[in-house]
């Protein structure tokens, strides 16, 4: 049985820059990282793995750099890496990215069962949590969202038991596989690759899956197949800090000027 985790290659929002002509992302000289989030939805796959026996693949939909991203899951312990690549794909939107997602899952399961589908509940570059729920409406899997912990699975019977973290409380949900599971962070705490995995992994080779592997209408995918389009991306301007008052000398009137100053902003209850 597969356990597949969709991840994804994103800018370090940390050092992003736009142009301020264009309005486009400056992509030189910008590191790129795996999306936070998914780096628990590969640590769970590999668990799993190891846990019961699983075959772990992870798939990752971007340009060619992205290898570099999938390799990492090499040197973590995937047993398969794929890399879904090809100029129709670009400027996907979430629906065309779930749809080219979604076509290579279902290949996938030709050639072995998909039990689980783990991503990220989402990207750091995004912010949709939509490519996953995607996923699971176009295979017709079960949907499991937020999930914080696997309580139990049951492969002789298809069923998998987990906890969903939800505002202000928690829920347990039994469900039959395949599903398609969306984690945060609180699930796990992802594994560092050794020295030897490292090296290792410089030699796997990452599969590449363009468009005349997947044959999907180009009309439905890249820019081509995504309805959403972003007018304007900008940095949002930030305000120069300031210092009140005198903690060290005066503490009390510091803390009175501060309190004046967040309710002046409508920012503390009176």
């Amino acid at each position: 049985m597969l356990v597949i985790s969709c991840i994804k290659q994103v800018p370090d929002t940390t050092q992003v820059k736009i142009d301020p002509v264009t309005n486009t992302l400056i992509r030189e000289g910008i590191p790129f990282i795996v999306n936070p989030y998914d780096t628990h939805a590969l640590e769970e796959g590999l668990t799993l793995k190891d846990r019961y026996g699983l075959r772990s693949v992870a798939i990752s939909m971007g340009p060619p750099n992205t290898e570099a991203t999938l390799r990492k899951a090499c040197a973590l312990g995937v047993d398969d890496a794929i890399l879904l690549s090809d100029r129709a794909f670009g400027g996907a939107d979430t629906l065309a990215t779930s749809t080219v997602l979604s076509a290579a899952i279902e290949k996938l399961g030709k050639e072995d069962e998909v039990g689980i589908v783990f991503c990220g509940k989402q990207t750091i570059d995004g912010d949709t949590a939509q490519v996953g729920p995607g996923i699971a409406t176009r295979l017709g899997f079960t949907q499991l969202t937020l999930v914080d912990r696997i309580e139990h699975l049951d492969l002789n019977r298809k069923v998998i038991r987990v906890r969903r973290k939800l505002e202000g409380r928690h829920e347990i949900v039994d469900a039959p596989l395949p599903v398609m599971i969306t984690v945060v962070r609180e699930l796990n705490r992802p594994r560092y690759p050794t020295v030897p995995m490292r090296l290792e992994a410089e030699d796997v080779q990452v599969k590449v899956w363009d468009n005349s592997v997947l044959k999907l209408d180009v009309e439905t995918v890249g820019l081509k197949g995504s309805p959403t389009w972003v007018s304007k991306i900008f940095s949002p301007e930030r305000d120069k800090g300031e210092i009140i008052g005198d903690g060290v000398a005066d503490p009390e009137g510091t803390a009175n000027l501060l309190i004046d100053k967040l309710l002046s902003k409508d920012l503390l209850a009176v």
